[in-house]
């Protein structure tokens, strides 16, 4: 087979595939959307707090 039948044998089972795929509805787009930004959010306030304290301990260590 040349290059050019397998390009069109690839392409043809990508359209098949993406014929079968379920997509997501809008709510469970939205909803997991929601998840992933509170986590962000708490993680964030998490690593901050966790850095302002390493570094004034650190800063405490170094100064005496």
């Amino acid at each position: 087979m040349n290059i050019f039948g397998s390009i069109r044998e690839f392409l043809q089972e990508v359209q098949t595939e993406m014929r079968r795929m379920a997509f997501p509805s809008r709510s469970e787009t939205l909803g997991a959307t929601t998840v992933v930004i509170a986590f962000v959010i708490v993680l964030s306030i998490f690593l901050a707090m966790t850095d302002t304290l390493l570094s004034r301990l650190v800063a405490k260590f170094i100064s005496g």
